[in-house]
């Protein structure tokens, strides 16, 4: 597909309003005023006789020469990157959609690149996303690639928080979230939403939201949704609150800025995320989405044994039936140790209620492909690039696996 045109933003920032509600732009800081040192002076003191008591007399001091010195230069106050988050904030200039059946990845995506100015809607998105109309899961990744492929700047990370996602928008950058979402007990599912406004005195998020209406904030043009901030925390969790920021690429110091400042790059937080699952379950030693989420965090930090005695952890306590549907930590981490039988049981139960997720199909090919059974993984990984065509890590084991015959 032809890259899009990017329209350039800028923004700046403006006064508080009375409702707290701000524009966004940046701060300028005071520069630091030094004092100037002191000069030191010395006294001599007049030798005395051997009786006398009294203190010596000094004698005069000598007025010292002072040379010209030239006036400094000014030194510049660095403008900063970025302004620090304001009590409210809300993002405007974005194209709502409604999104088609199972299609809330590349309508979300759309909403975020409208944003900048794409005309791109969630058809042309999503026939090059899921060209199978019936795909259950567009992953994070796949989102990023496509970005990309338009000329934005993309960024995928996890371990996020609410301090910095008020601070991203607070700078006008709206920000991609992978949650969770359960309009019915125990018939909950992924989903994709775009935050794009907050209001600290009123705890709660502004989404624009492809599928859900609860909570619209208004029943005319769509101005988004409002929830509360515990809730969107509760279903960010659930997917170890993986975030997508994406941008036009003269806006990558001002992105870079933030995120280093918030400890949020891409070396350290799988690291970072394994230390805040672990203080939760040192609060709540039943928290199967805190287990989870340690395993995904050591699984990508290649520590296979520990990740998968969390994933058994998680997987006794219970966690929602479609959980594998977006997230395959435990195939990668069971497959590392040896655990083959366990990928293809834990592929099979996915498969008895879906077969429309190219991962899956893919992992069970991996899986047979060890036990020896390369005509079945061909098969398997062939069904997972009819699900996904240009699914690259199904491409790669194609390509390695034996000749048919």
């Amino acid at each position: 597909m032809k890259g899009c045109s990017i329209v350039a933003f800028a923004t700046l920032l403006t006064a508080a309003t009375a409702t707290g509600l701000v524009a966004i732009g940046l701060w300028r800081a005071p520069a630091p005023v030094l004092a100037p040192g002191s000069e030191l002076s010395t006294a001599v003191g007049q030798p005395v006789a051997a009786a006398t008591v009294s203190e010596p007399t000094p004698l005069p001091t000598p007025s010292p020469t002072l040379e010209p010195t030239a006036t400094p230069a000014p030194t510049a106050t660095p403008v900063p990157l970025y302004a620090p988050a304001q009590p409210a904030a809300a993002l405007t200039g974005i194209r709502h959609e409604w999104q088609t059946w199972n299609n809330c990845g590349p309508a979300t995506l759309a909403m975020t690149l409208s944003y900048f100015g794409s005309p791109l809607d969630q058809a042309a998105i999503g026939a090059v996303l899921r060209p199978f109309p019936d795909d259950k899961n567009v992953s994070p990744h796949e989102l990023v690639d496509f970005a990309r492929g338009q000329g934005y700047e993309a960024t995928l990370l996890v371990n996020g928080n609410a301090d910095l996602l008020r601070t991203l928008v607070s700078n006008g950058l709206p920000v991609l979230l992978e949650t969770w979402h359960e309009p019915e007990p125990n018939d909950g599912l992924g989903h994709y939403r775009l935050l794009v406004g907050y209001d600290d005195a009123a705890q709660q998020w502004t989404l624009y939201d492809s599928y859900d209406a609860a909570g619209l904030v208004s029943t005319d043009a769509y101005q988004g949704i409002r929830m509360g901030y515990q809730q969107l925390a509760a279903w960010w969790k659930v997917f170890n609150r993986t975030y997508v920021l994406v941008y036009p690429p003269d806006r990558a110091p001002q992105v870079a800025a933030i995120l280093a400042d918030f400890g949020a790059d891409a070396g350290r937080m799988w690291s970072d995320a394994e230390v805040r699952a672990r203080a939760e379950l040192a609060l709540d030693g039943n928290d199967s989405f805190a287990w989870f989420n340690l395993g995904s965090s050591l699984v990508a930090q290649g520590r296979t044994a520990e990740a998968a005695a969390a994933f058994d952890q998680a997987r006794s306590m219970g966690l929602p039936w479609r959980m594998l549907w977006y997230q395959f930590g435990p195939f990668e981490a069971y497959l590392a140790e040896g655990r083959t039988q366990d990928v293809l049981a834990l592929a099979d139960e996915v498969i008895r209620i879906t077969d429309s997720i190219e991962e899956i199909y893919y992992w069970r090919a991996r899986a047979l492909l060890v036990l020896g059974d390369s005509a079945g993984a061909r098969e398997a990984v062939q069904r997972s690039l009819a699900l996904a065509p240009g699914f690259a890590p199904a491409v790669e084991l194609l390509a390695a696996l034996p000749p048919a015959g």
